[in-house]
């Protein structure tokens, strides 16, 4: 099935088993408007500690839809993935697990706006049509390749939806 209004086919989903990823965070609380500041602040933490992309995967645990809900109760994590140990800071970085299990995965290749296209396709669309089930996690992804490394329309972030 073609979603024609987002451009996505269902058979571009793929279901995968996914290991436990432990990772360093920064939790972004409060107005979507500011997560540049709060991007800034977890890039500067990742170099003061030598934890760049290429060492720990990106990752973003998308708890709220910033179109929905209120500015001050939107929720986001920046995450790096890490073994090492994470010792108080004043980044506010803190470890978290993001669980394994079952994951539908649909990859996007494009600009952060194009990016609800995706997420609203593999919800909305897909899950509905799946017969699979939502886990008690919320949905993330993994920027495999991000502006400034590639132009922003040639970035590509892949979404895991947890399932059952």
């Amino acid at each position: 099935m073609v979603d024609a209004e987002r451009g996505f086919r269902n058979g571009e989903v793929r279901i995968v088993a996914v290991p436990d990823i432990r990772v360093a965070v920064l939790e972004h609380r409060g107005d979507p408007a500011l997560i540049g500041e709060s991007i800034r602040r977890f890039i500067a933490w990742r170099k003061a500690v030598a934890l760049p992309p290429r060492l720990g995967a990106t990752l973003n645990i998308l708890y709220d839809d910033p179109l929905t809900t209120p500015p001050a109760a939107f929720r986001l994590d920046l995450c790096a993935a890490t073994d090492r140990a994470i010792e108080p800071n004043d980044a506010g970085v803190v470890v978290k697990t993001i669980p394994g299990g079952r994951c539908a995965v649909l990859s996007h290749t494009g600009s952060e706006e194009s990016l609800r296209a995706a997420i609203l396709h593999l919800c909305m669309d897909w899950l509905p049509s799946s017969g699979e089930q939502r886990r008690d996690f919320p949905l993330y992804c993994q920027r495999i390749a991000f502006f400034p490394e590639v132009p922003e329309d040639a970035a590509v972030t892949d979404l895991f939806l947890p399932i059952r």
